[in-house]
């Protein structure tokens, strides 16, 4: 497990599965030639996207930032489709720190696809239940709303067996909500239409949590956006916006998708100047 570690402030990247998607589906209208300089495929056209939750702890409070690919809760068409070649051990990551997933007080969601929720739940005797029982979920009304009552679209992403057995626990918000003092949610839309970040101020250093806006390093052009966007163009100028703060704070980008960074900084030039890198990936 890597770790980013400061006086008061550690953040913990957990094993929480792995997917494999279709490249050109994560890169929109950026032509292949383009991308792949960037982000490495397989034989299939596929990407590496680990979904690897993150564990803050901060003023006693220990934070679990999205949930990952969970156990069982894919079947075998599944599995082949979304490239799923290794499942969850977020569990025995906490266990290897000393941890039980009661001891999680709180989870950040940033939207609620399935590749994002999925590890909120686990059946047990035959029906599913909360895993972080004593944990508030945190995510946006409007993703909330969705997630209950998917569209058309949005169906395939949204399931039900994912939000029945955590409802009790959710919180939501709708512009902004400063979760802790330092750590606050901030609603954009854009990959979703309740699409939220992550900002996490402390001390001198702010880090940010671009989710979906930005899931993988490759994504740092403001235009890179994905074609799974349901609004691309808000996409684009939420990026933008977010990557000036990012500039004016100096801000560290962290990471739940990408295959070879937990968190990366860049200079004005697109030259990594710190990151912290996967212990094992495979290209």
């Amino acid at each position: 497990m890597e770790r980013l570690e400061r006086d008061g402030l550690t953040i913990t990247w957990l094993n929480g599965g792995v997917t494999h998607m279709d490249g050109g589906a994560m890169f929109g209208v950026v032509p292949k030639p383009l991308w792949s300089k960037k982000y490495p495929s397989n034989e299939n056209n596929q990407i590496e996207l680990r979904t690897d939750p993150m564990l803050i702890e901060k003023d006693g409070y220990r934070i679990l930032v999205e949930a990952g690919i969970g156990n069982e809760r894919f079947d075998e068409k599944q599995k082949r489709n979304y490239g799923i070649v290794e499942e969850s051990s977020v569990l025995q990551g906490l266990s290897n720190l000393g941890l039980t997933p009661s001891d999680i007080d709180i989870v950040l969601m940033t939207h609620l696809h399935f590749d994002h929720v999925s590890g909120l739940v686990r059946e047990q005797d035959g029906k599913d239940v909360s895993i972080f029982k004593n944990a508030a979920i945190y995510t946006s009304k409007i993703e909330w709303l969705e997630m209950q009552h998917p569209n058309i679209r949005s169906k395939n992403t949204y399931w039900k067996k994912n939000w029945l057995a955590i409802h009790e626990q959710v919180k939501t918000f709708e512009d902004q909500l400063e979760v802790i003092p330092g750590l606050r949610m901030v609603h954009t839309g854009g990959h979703s239409e309740g699409h939220s970040i992550i900002i996490l101020e402390h001390k001198l250093e702010t880090f940010i949590h671009l989710a979906d806006l930005m899931p993988t390093h490759a994504h740092r052009n403001v235009l890179w956006v994905l074609a799974y966007d349901d609004y691309p163009i808000v996409s684009i100028s939420e990026k933008e916006k977010w990557h000036t703060f990012a500039k004016e704070k100096q801000a560290t980008f962290l990471f739940y998708h990408d295959y070879k960074y937990r968190a990366l900084k860049w200079n004005d030039e697109g030259g990594v100047i710190e990151a912290i890198e996967r212990k094992q990936y495979k290209y």
